[in-house]
C-alpha cells in the first residue's frame, strides 16, 4: 500500500486552534474527569448498491451518498476490476461526492486498470466550500495494475470536505472501494437514499399540520432572476377560493396549482441551482398536512396514502431543497404530493432529479415544471387501475410530467433562452412498471401542452416558445 503525505496547499487552510484552561475548583473540590476522546470512523463505499450503465452525466444514489459520475459507468462485467460485483468504470471525465464528509483523516481508494487498456493517469482531488472549487490533494497517480491496489491519502483539512477523482486520457480504468477513516460525527447516513420511503404513507398517526414556511434567506426570490415562476403561470393558477381546482399556493421554496377535488397539485415550478441542494440539511421526513388551505377544504394528512400500494412522490423533490431545514421541510407538505407509484417515483423519477441536480452541478441552473394529470395509475398493491384513494379524498394521476429549461449560470435569464437552448420534457404513465431510465419517456414541451391545456413557458418570446417547445430532446 503506498502513502500519500498530503501537505497543505492553497484553498485549504487547515487551522488549529489551541486553547488554555485552567483548574476550576468547586465547593467540593470535586477532581475535572479526564474527557471523552471522540469516537473513529470507517465508512466504505463499495459501489454495490448503485445501477449506471452508460457513460453520460448523472448523478447515482450510492451508500454513502450521491455521486455525480461524468463519462463513467458501474460496471459488472468480467474485465471490470472489482471487489464484489461492481465497481466504477471510468473513461475521460471524474467520479465526484455530491454531500461532505466530516473528520476525515484518511481516504483510501482501490483502482486497476480496465481490462487491457493501457497505463493511465488519474487524480484526487477535494472540495471544502461544497464543490464549488477543487484542488488537487498530491501527485498525480499511474495506473499500471491489472488488479486492484490500494492508494492512501491522507487529509489535512479540518472540517468538512468532498473528493473527485478525475481522469486523464481515454483509456479505461476501475474505481472501487473508497473507504474514509476520521473521527467524531461524519454527518452521512450510510445507506439511507433520498428517494421517498417505499412506505406507501404507512404512518400509525398523521403529524401535525404546518403553514407556508417562512422564507429564509435561502429561498428563491419573488420575481426575477431564479425566481419559482420566472417562466411563467402554467394555468393562470389564482389564490382564490372561487380557483378551487386551480388554487395558487406560493410555499416560497416552490410554487404550484392545487386542485381541491383531486387533492393534489396541478403542478409544482421551482428554479435549481447548487445553492439549494449543497446545504447541511438533512432529509427531514416530516410529512404534514397543509393547515394554509381555506376554510372547509379537506387538508390531506400525512397517513392518507397509508396501505394504497402508492407513494407520497414529491413534485419538488427533498434533494432539491436541502439549503436549510425549512426548506426541506416545505417539500414534505402534503399539498407537494401525489399517489405515485414506487418504482415510477423511487427509479424513473429519482434517476431524473438525480441528472438535472448533476447538470446544476456541472455549470447550469435548471427552472422546474413538474405536474400530473388524468385518473387511474397502478401501484404496488394491485395489478388493477386505482382511480382514488383515502376514501375517494385524494386522486390517483395516470400520467406525471415535467419539464426543465437549463441555461448556463448567468444573469438576465429570460433573455438568455435561444432558439438552441435546452429543454428537457418527459411524461410518464403512473405506472409500477416504468422503465428505470427516464430517457424513454422523453417527448416535446408541446406533446404535454396538449395533454394538459396548460401554457408553458408563457414568458418567453412567441417566437422563441415555437421553437424549443417544439424539440424533442435527445437525453445525451
Amino acid at each position: 500500500m503506498k502513502f500519500k503525505n498530503i501537505p497543505i496547499y492553497s484553498g485549504f487552510v487547515a487551522i488549529l486552534l489551541l486553547s488554555t484552561c485552567s483548574k476550576k475548583t468547586n465547593i467540593t473540590d470535586e477532581p475535572t474527569l479526564p474527557s471523552k476522546p471522540p469516537t473513529t470512523y470507517a465508512i466504505t463505499e463499495t459501489f454495490e448498491s448503485g445501477t449506471k450503465g452508460a457513460y453520460a452525466l448523472d448523478s447515482v444514489q450510492l451508500l454513502t451518498g450521491k455521486w455525480t459520475m461524468s463519462d463513467a459507468l458501474i460496471g459488472n462485467l468480467a474485465a471490470d476490476a472489482k471487489n464484489g460485483a461492481k465497481s466504477v468504470r471510468l473513461r475521460t471525465g471524474y467520479l465526484s461526492m455530491n454531500f461532505d464528509i466530516a473528520g476525515a483523516k484518511m481516504i483510501y481508494v482501490s483502482h486497476a486498470k480496465y481490462g487491457t487498456d493501457a497505463n493511465s493517469i488519474w487524480q484526487l482531488l477535494a472540495s471544502t466550500d461544497g464543490g464549488k472549487t477543487y484542488a488537487q490533494l498530491g501527485a498525480d497517480i499511474a495506473e499500471t495494475s491489472t488488479t486492484l491496489v490500494t492508494d492512501s491519502f491522507k487529509v489535512s483539512t479540518t472540517g468538512k470536505i468532498r473528493f473527485q477523482i478525475k481522469k486523464a486520457g481515454t483509456t479505461r480504468i476501475n474505481i472501487d472501494d473508497i473507504i474514509f477513516k476520521g473521527t467524531g460525527d461524519p454527518g452521512i447516513t450510510v445507506g439511507a437514499p433520498d428517494t421517498d420511503p417505499a412506505d406507501n404513507g404507512n404512518s400509525t398517526t398523521p403529524t401535525p399540520g404546518r403553514g407556508t414556511p417562512e422564507a429564509g434567506a435561502d429561498a428563491p426570490p419573488e420575481g426575477g432572476d431564479n425566481s419559482n415562476l420566472l417562466f411563467g403561470n402554467p394555468s393562470g393558477a389564482l389564490a382564490s377560493v372561487v380557483s378551487a381546482e386551480n388554487y395558487l399556493i406560493d410555499q416560497k421554496y416552490y410554487v404550484e396549482s392545487y386542485s381541491m377535488n383531486r387533492g393534489i397539485p396541478n403542478w409544482v415550478s421551482w428554479h435549481l441551482d447548487p445553492n439549494n441542494f449543497n446545504g447541511t440539511a438533512s432529509r427531514k421526513d416530516d410529512f404534514a398536512s397543509y393547515t394554509g388551505l381555506p376554510t372547509n377544504w379537506y387538508q390531506v394528512q400525512s397517513n392518507s396514502y397509508s396501505g394504497s400500494g402508492f407513494d407520497r412522490g414529491h413534485n419538488c423533490p427533498s434533494g432539491d431543497r436541502t439549503s436549510s431545514s425549512t426548506a426541506n421541510s416545505a417539500t414534505f407538505l402534503m399539498t407537494n404530493m401525489i399517489p405515485q407509484a414506487p418504482n415510477n417515483n423511487q427509479k424513473t423519477w429519482e434517476s431524473f432529479e438525480s441528472y438535472l441536480r448533476g447538470q446544476a452541478l456541472n455549470g447550469y441552473e435548471v427552472y422546474v415544471i413538474m405536474g400530473s394529470y388524468g385518473t387511474g395509475g397502478i401501484g404496488s398493491a394491485s395489478a388493477s387501475v386505482v382511480n382514488t384513494i383515502n376514501n375517494g379524498k385524494v386522486t390517483v394521476p395516470a400520467n406525471v410530467w415535467k419539464v426543465a429549461v437549463l441555461l448556463k449560470t448567468g444573469n438576465n435569464d429570460l433573455s438568455r433562452v435561444t432558439p438552441s437552448t435546452r429543454v428537457i420534457a418527459i411524461n410518464t404513465p403512473n405506472i409500477n412498471s416504468t422503465n428505470a431510465s427516464w430517457k424513454d419517456y422523453i417527448v416535446s414541451v408541446r406533446d404535454i401542452e396538449a395533454a394538459t391545456g396548460y401554457n408553458l413557458l408563457s414568458n418567453l418570446p412567441q417566437n422563441i416558445q415555437d421553437v424549443v417547445e417544439k424539440v424533442k430532446d435527445p437525453g445525451n
